[in-house]
């Protein structure tokens, strides 16, 4: 319908729902009392000039009392959705993300035993291997090639109290790393047998299904992350394909990458030590793109340094890898 008849449409409901007596509505999760029908309206464009009347309801019960006195014609126009109740949305603290925590969401402290902590960045499947699977950093859960396929996963990690009583799964594959060259610091554990985990626990929801492609990764864009030690952060990309970039790892070898993005924080730094393995999305659709694994404490415009992160649509193909995003 054209967008002045749905805001009348839209106008004559509000006044229709303001005057119904009380009790008339019921929508499940609200307060008692709180004085609100648990519907909400506005306009949902569809086209030029055309819009549907947006319908969001706290409960399915609650459809009749909008929908009742609609002609067809109405009817076919208007967009009803339930989305539950509606709250304030949080991101965690640096301070929950290294606690024990179940069901497993991304941000979170993991590690092998043998490393003190870095991010559980997401969830992944690999074909072979039922259920889903823990993706972070090789130096986080493989300790830098030093460990072996079957090792244990710990949530958390051992700098923030994980033991063997916090295992929560086994690394099944890892991409091994050699002089120069690399193009990624990844690993993958498999979820032990009840282990829950929420691959939707983003702050903001979920990530996209669909991975960026790396060549659709541009300078300029907005990016967030939620990572172990410096929490919700949001950060620009100022390069992309970035070849020798040297990484020194723990052992002291430096180890080059190639194709990788630079990041640098909105404000004071993006990362941190501990952050490595969180994923990076685009702030604007909320598409996932990298996989964090290093950064500097220099050269950032903001004085926060730089954090560099591997495609993660190269992350996936390296180690046969599919994206899940709920």
């Amino acid at each position: 319908m054209h967008v002045d008849t749905a805001r009348e449409l839209k106008a004559a409901l509000s006044q229709r729902l303001s005057e119904a007596p009380p009790g008339a509505v019921v929508a499940s999760g609200l307060p008692d009392g709180s004085g609100w029908s648990g519907i909400a309206l506005g306009l949902a464009p569809v086209g030029p000039d055309q819009v549907h009347l947006a319908v969001r309801l706290v409960s399915e019960g609650d459809a009749a009392l909008v929908m009742d006195g609609l002609d067809d014609a109405a009817r076919s126009e208007v967009d009803v959705r339930v989305i539950g109740p509606v709250r304030p949305l949080t991101s965690p603290t640096p301070e929950q993300l290294q606690q024990r925590t179940r069901p497993l969401v991304p941000g979170l402290s993991v590690a092998h035993p043998d490393v003190t902590a870095g991010t559980l960045g997401g969830f992944v499947r690999r074909a072979g291997t039922p259920g889903l699977l823990v993706l972070s950093n090789n130096h986080v859960l493989a300790a830098s090639d030093a460990a072996t396929e079957g090792d244990p996963a710990l949530q958390p990690g051992p700098a923030d109290g994980g033991t063997a009583r916090d295992r929560v799964g086994t690394l099944t594959a890892f991409q091994r790393f050699v002089p120069t060259g690399n193009l990624v610091d990844a690993a993958v554990a498999a979820l032990d047998p009840g282990v829950e985990a929420d691959p939707t626990g983003y702050p903001g929801g979920p990530l996209l299904a669909a991975v960026a492609a790396s060549l659709e990764i541009d300078p300029d864009e907005l990016v967030e992350k939620v990572g172990r030690t410096t929490g919700h952060t949001h950060g620009r990309i100022t390069a992309v394909e970035v070849d020798g970039v040297g990484v020194q790892y723990d052992e002291g070898v430096v180890y080059t990458f190639d194709d990788q993005v630079e990041i640098e924080g909105v404000t004071g730094g993006f990362s941190d030590g501990g952050d490595s393995g969180s994923v990076v999305w685009r702030s604007r659709d909320r598409a996932p793109v990298g996989l964090l694994f290093a950064g500097s404490t220099t050269g950032g415009s903001n004085g926060g340094g730089v954090t560099f992160v591997s495609p993660l649509a190269t992350v996936l193909q390296v180690l046969g890898l599919e994206w899940v995003a709920g």
